[in-house]
């Protein structure tokens, strides 16, 4: 039994673009096609989309996952083991989050203040206040550092998973966009930078349209900000750049 690339992204819930950028890419290209040439799809290929996305939700780039499961020296069973012991971290991960929410709910509730230490465990290795002290050495005279100061100062354990959960939902629709074959100056892209100049004005400072610019500039330019951005796609810092100037030029 065959299906259309229809049927499959309504199984798979994925785009049709997508499925027809897989194809282009030879990520996963049909195993027939329709006399008028349409992509006819099998068991066998959606049992490897199932697994393409399996890793992509694990946060596998595109050529890692193809290079993964074209390895003739893994099997299938093979990759259900690696992905069932990355998806149990990350099961054991959102327990302990869980775990902190109720913690500081139940703070809160008693009227009990936080220590910094636990307003921030949550967040294990990452640091939210990593470069605090090179921002304040940068900014630290602007009303706009003040502001970011002030609003940071103010939020609880809640608000930085919220804010977290944010970024995370962002990034991974800023990815798919990149994957989609989206330019950097399309509607979408454009509409998913000032998505992200809206984060920045909501919980730190009113960023204008110059100096989310700026911070374009930056994010492509300082190492680490490079390397934060293009851990959710390779070559995501250009991208945005390019997005967040497409949509300054957008706003005049």
């Amino acid at each position: 039994m065959s299906y259309s690339v229809g049927q499959v992204a309504g199984f798979a819930g994925v785009t049709v673009r997508t499925l027809h950028h897989y194809d282009e890419i030879g990520l996963l290209s049909p195993s027939a096609r329709s006399r008028a040439g349409h992509r006819r799809y099998d068991d066998a290929d959606l049992d490897r989309l199932q697994q393409i996305l399996f890793y992509r939700e694990l946060g596998f780039p595109l050529d890692e996952v193809a290079a993964l499961l074209d390895d003739p020296e893994v099997d299938p069973q093979e990759h259900l083991r690696r992905q069932h012991a990355v998806l149990t971290e990350r099961i054991e991960k959102l327990r302990k989050m869980a775990a902190a929410v109720e913690h500081a709910m139940e703070a809160r509730k008693m009227g009990i203040n936080l220590t910094p230490e636990e307003k921030f465990e949550v967040f294990g290795d990452k640091d939210p206040e990593a470069y605090a002290e090179e921002a304040e050495q940068r900014w630290g005279g602007t009303e706009t550092y003040a502001e970011s100061q002030r609003r940071a100062a103010e939020y609880t354990k809640e608000d930085w998973q919220r804010m977290q959960a944010e970024v995370a939902d962002w990034s991974a629709r800023f990815a798919a966009l990149m994957e989609e074959g989206e330019p950097a100056s399309g509607e979408r892209a454009m509409d998913m930078a000032e998505e992200h100049r809206g984060h920045i004005s909501t919980w730190f400072y009113e960023c204008t349209f110059e100096m989310h610019q700026g911070l374009g500039e930056m994010y492509v330019t300082d190492e680490r900000f490079r390397e934060f951005y293009d851990s959710i796609r390779s070559g995501a810092a250009e991208f945005l750049r390019e997005a967040i100037a497409a949509n300054t030029a957008r706003h005049g």
